[in-house]
């Protein structure tokens, strides 16, 4: 029996202004964050300002959180702002 304790995530950046968004997915959400505020993550979090995590979901596997960013990058801008409103009405920045 393997008994993992291994966490993966998927997660939603956003700027400040709430006017972009950017999904990703990560085995360690404060190290990818942390990448992404000193300009080591994606150019589009750099070059639009991205860094405020506004949503995440926590996966037992990689496979599982890689799916779920897939699908939500499918999804439509507002079907991405319900489901993040619903786990963070007030659009903050969540601390991890």
């Amino acid at each position: 029996m393997n008994l993992s304790t291994e966490q993966y995530y998927c997660y939603i950046l956003s700027n400040k202004n709430r006017t972009v968004l950017y999904i990703g997915y990560t085995d360690n959400l404060n190290r990818r964050i942390s990448q992404h505020k000193n300009g080591n993550g994606a150019l589009f979090t750099k070059k639009y300002n991205a860094f405020d995590l506004v949503y995440f979901q926590i996966y037992s596997t990689k496979k599982e959180a890689k799916k779920r960013e897939k699908q939500l990058k499918n999804w439509r801008r507002d079907w991405k702002w319900d489901l993040i409103r619903k786990f963070n009405p007030n659009l903050k920045t969540l601390e991890i």
